[in-house]
Formats: structure tokens, sequence, C-alpha cells
């Protein structure tokens, strides 16, 4: 006994209707579990020396808090380890750190004059 050639159905995308005239592209959908890269990041950020206070910015756990620079890491991204007001450290790129000004000293007091 011979075998029955097999047919298959038609593609369903094979008869799409055109798209309308002037619609122009889809907008880009950018899912939100997906990660962005910040091309940037490996020339981290100049002017920065162990003992700087530094404000962490960007996301993440302690965004937005006042640190001190204790050490460098080197590395593909350039890394410091800071320690928080509260007492805790981490490892922070330095293109997130924000070099703040030295702390304020208190106003000077001097006696009064007589």
């Amino acid at each position: 006994m011979r075998k029955r050639k097999v047919t298959y159905p038609a593609p369903k995308t094979g008869n799409r209707p055109a798209p309308p005239a002037g619609a122009g592209p889809e907008p880009r959908y950018d899912r939100p579990t997906v990660a962005t890269i910040d091309l940037t990041a490996g020339a981290g950020r100049p002017g920065l020396s162990i003992g700087s206070r530094v404000r962490i910015t960007g996301s993440g756990l302690y965004s937005d808090e006042v640190a001190v620079i204790e050490r460098f890491a080197t590395g593909v991204i350039p890394s410091a380890y800071v320690r928080t007001e509260s007492g805790k450290s981490r490892q922070v790129r330095t293109i997130d750190l924000e070099p703040l000004g030295p702390a304020a000293a208190p106003p000077a007091t001097t006696p009064p004059a007589e």
C-alpha cells in the first residue's frame, strides 16, 4: 500500500490584510521586568575620594541616603564601599554617588562684647 501525500493547510499569517496607510510602526513596549543597562557606568564619576561624603542616587537599597566612602573596588564598572549615616555598609557603583559638600561645621560662638 502506498503512503498518501500529506497536505498542510495554508498558513494563517499568509493572508493578513495590509496595515492602514499612515498608521506607522507600532509603539515600542518595554516590559517592566527587563533591566536597563547604563552604558555610561563604566566611566565612573570623577572627583570622589576616600572619606568623601556622598548621596546614594538611583533606585535600590539606601536610595537618597548620605554616606561616606570607605574604599574603592576595582572592576569593569567602578564601585565604592560606603557606610551610611545609619551605620549600614554596601557596595555602590560610583555613577550612583553624588558628591556632597563638606559637613557643615557648627557656627563658632564668640563671647559677647562687654
